[in-house]
């Protein structure tokens, strides 16, 4: 383990292990809600327009511009623009991703340990926490199939089914570490729609 990087294996423990499906780009309290406060309340786009692609500046820029014009009518209306411009913009930034749009998230979600201390690492410039959880998370999983392969390989010639058990424990070993060995030298990018993950072609 030591031989990976801190970053191949801060990028390891986000390909290898479940994350909630949207991540947290989708949250109320996610980085893109965050960017369409600031850019709402500072009258400028720019803070929100780097989280979609170039094709889709123009329309992100309209529906700011509708978003800043109605906010000012009262609060009510306020408050129905800002929801209006949020989901606009985290839908384009989902398909820009590839990712589909379910809908704004409430705030407060359980993200699991990878993401906030991902998030963490970003604000602080400090990335030592990060990987010392990564490491230890993959060193783990590691163990733990290695484990159920041994525990399963002195099997009985005749004994086809605790054969099969064997034979299955070490796809899943194998293509453990093989999807560990691709997301080291992979470049990390996109969301992935519920109950999926990047395509990885595996051997038998």
């Amino acid at each position: 383990m030591r031989l990976l990087t801190v970053g191949s294996l801060a990028v390891a423990i986000l390909f290898l292990f479940p994350l909630p499906a949207s991540a947290h780009c989708d949250g109320l309290d996610g980085p893109v809600v965050a960017a369409a406060r600031k850019a709402l309340q500072s009258g400028d786009p720019n803070s929100v327009l780097i989280w979609v692609q170039a094709k889709d500046e123009a329309e992100v820029r309209r529906a700011f511009a509708e978003a800043v014009a109605v906010r000012k009518i009262n609060a009510e209306a306020r408050e129905l623009a800002d929801r209006y411009f949020f989901e606009t913009l985290v839908r384009m930034h989902r398909a820009g991703e590839g990712a589909p749009y379910t809908g704004l998230k409430p705030a407060g979600r359980d993200l699991g340990p990878a993401i906030p201390l991902a998030d963490k690492a970003v604000a602080s410039g400090a990335d030592a926490e990060l990987a010392t959880f990564a490491a230890k998370e993959v060193e783990q999983g590691i163990h733990e199939k290695f484990a159920d392969l041994q525990r399963k390989r002195n099997f009985r010639r005749d004994d086809l089914a605790a054969g099969r058990e064997y034979v299955a424990s070490y796809v899943a070993f194998v293509h453990y570490v093989e999807g560990l060995h691709q997301a080291v030298g992979a470049n990390a990018a996109g969301h992935y729609a519920e109950g999926q993950r990047e395509p990885v072609e595996h051997h038998e």
